[in-house]
C-alpha cells in the first residue's frame, strides 16, 4: 500500500468510526434482562411487554432529549447465574441502563456487575435487602417488602382482628425476605405467626403445606409465593376446606393467579402496589393500550415494565443530559407527577436508597375479578 492509499484508507476508517459513534450517540441503549422462561416466565414476559409498549410510545413522540431508545431483551431463564452473565454482557455493551432481573435472587447476584460499572439498574425485585446494600445505582419499580408488609400486616391485625397467622412462603430470597418482614410487622400490631411453612420454588403439590396451615387453626393464612405456586396453594386451600381468610401480597391476586386458580381465587385478599383494576384514568388508559397491543390483560409486572421506562425518561429530563452520573443524582429524591408525565400512571417519588413511594391498593377477588377494596395513601402523605 502506497502513502496515498494509506491516507485514503485511514480517512475511510475514521469516517466509519465517526458515523458509528454518531449513530450510538443518537440512541439511548438499554438492556432488559428478564425471566422470559422458567418459573418466572409470567413475571418477565409481562415486564418486557410493558417496556416495549412504553418504548414504542416514547420513540414515536420524539424520544428522550431528542434521542430514541434502543433496547435489547435477554432471557435469564429464571436462573441467577445466567442473570449475572447477562449483566456482565450488558456492561460490556456499554448500555446506559439495565432493566431487570425481576426475581430477587437474580438481581441480588447480577447487580454487583452493574454497580461495578456504575450503570443504573431498575428492578421489580421486592426483597428488602436489595436496597440495603449501599448500591446507589439500584432503583425499584415496585414496593420493597419494608414498605408493603406493614400495610398488609395492619390490615390483618386491625381490619380482620386476627391474633394468629399461618405463613406459607417460598424458600428463596423473595419469600424469606417477605416472611421476615411480615412476621416483624405482625408482631408490631399484636399478631403472632403460629405456623411458619416453607415451600419450594416451582412446587406442584401443596397438600402438606396447606394441611400444616389448617392444623395450626390460625385466624388468617398468609400466602407469599410466586404466581403459579400461589394458584396451586389457593386450589389446595379450597380443596381442604379452609374457611379462614386468605391474605397475601401482590402475587396472590394477580391476573395470572386468577386465570390459573379459577373459582379457588375468589375471596383471596391482597395488598398490591399496582393493579390494572385501579379506578384511575391513567391506569385505565394503560390497560386499554396494553390489551390492544398484546390481546391480554396485564398484571402488575406489565405495569412495572411500562412505568419504569417512563421513570427513566423523567430522570433523564431532570438531569438534562444522557449521562449516568447526572441521571443517578437526579433519581435520588426524584418526584414525578402523573399529571405532567402520564406514563408513570401514579405520582411517584424515590428516596436516596432507590426505594419508591406511591399510592397502593387493597384488593379482593370476586367472581373471578380483582376488585379494589381501598386505596391506600403513599407513606409520605400520611
Amino acid at each position: 500500500m502506497n502513502k496515498r492509499q494509506f491516507i485514503v484508507s485511514a480517512l475511510g476508517l475514521a469516517c466509519a468510526s465517526f458515523a458509528l459513534n454518531a449513530s450510538a450517540q443518537a440512541t439511548i441503549k438499554i438492556a432488559s434482562l428478564q425471566e422470559l422462561s422458567g418459573t418466572g416466565a409470567t413475571v418477565g414476559n409481562n415486564f418486557k411487554n410493558g417496556m416495549d409498549l412504553a418504548i414504542k410510545e416514547i420513540n414515536a413522540a420524539g424520544g428522550i432529549l431528542g434521542k430514541k431508545i434502543e433496547v435489547t431483551h435477554s432471557d435469564t431463564q429464571s436462573n441467577p447465574g445466567v442473570a449475572k452473565g447477562l449483566a456482565q454482557k450488558a456492561v460490556d455493551d456499554n448500555v446506559f441502563a439495565v432493566f431487570g432481573p425481576g426475581f430477587s435472587g437474580s438481581i441480588l447476584v447480577s447487580m454487583s456487575e452493574t454497580k461495578r460499572a456504575e450503570i443504573p439498574n431498575f428492578t421489580g425485585g421486592e426483597a428488602a435487602s436489595i436496597t440495603q446494600q449501599g448500591n446507589p445505582y439500584i432503583f425499584r419499580t415496585s414496593f420493597g417488602q419494608a414498605t408493603s408488609m406493614p400495610k398488609v400486616a395492619r390490615y390483618i391485625a386491625q381490619n380482620l382482628k386476627a391474633m394468629t397467622v399461618a405463613v406459607i412462603f417460598v424458600n428463596n430470597d423473595f419469600g424469606k425476605g417477605g416472611r421476615d418482614s411480615v412476621s416483624k410487622a405482625l408482631e408490631t400490631f399484636g399478631a403472632k405467626v403460629v405456623a411458619d411453612i416453607s415451600t419450594d420454588a416451582g412446587q406442584v403439590d401443596f397438600s402438606s403445606p396447606v394441611l400444616k396451615a389448617k392444623q395450626s387453626n390460625a385466624d388468617v393464612v398468609f400466602v407469599y409465593t410466586n404466581e403459579e405456586e400461589s394458584a396451586r396453594a389457593l386450589r389446595e386451600l379450597r380443596k381442604q376446606g379452609v374457611t379462614k381468610a386468605i391474605v397475601g401480597e401482590t402475587t396472590l391476586t394477580s391476573q395470572k393467579v386468577i386465570e390459573l386458580a379459577g373459582d379457588a381465587a375468589n375471596g383471596a385478599i391482597a395488598h398490591v402496589g399496582l393493579t390494572t383494576d385501579a379506578p384511575i384514568p391513567n391506569m385505565r388508559a394503560f390497560r386499554t393500550k396494553f390489551e390492544k397491543e398484546y390481546r391480554y390483560i396485564p398484571d402488575h409486572n406489565g405495569i412495572k415494565g411500562y412505568t419504569s421506562v417512563y421513570i427513566m425518561k423523567a430522570g433523564l429530563d431532570k438531569a438534562g443530559k444522557v449521562d449516568r452520573a447526572a441521571f443517578t443524582k437526579a433519581m435520588h429524591g426524584l418526584q414525578v407527577s402523573a399529571a405532567k408525565e402520564p406514563g408513570v400512571i401514579l405520582d411517584v417519588s424515590f428516596d436516596d436508597k432507590g426505594d419508591l413511594d406511591r399510592e397502593s391498593f387493597l384488593t379482593e377477588v370476586k367472581d373471578g375479578k380483582q376488585v379494589v377494596k381501598e386505596t391506600l395513601p403513599a407513606l409520605g402523605k400520611k
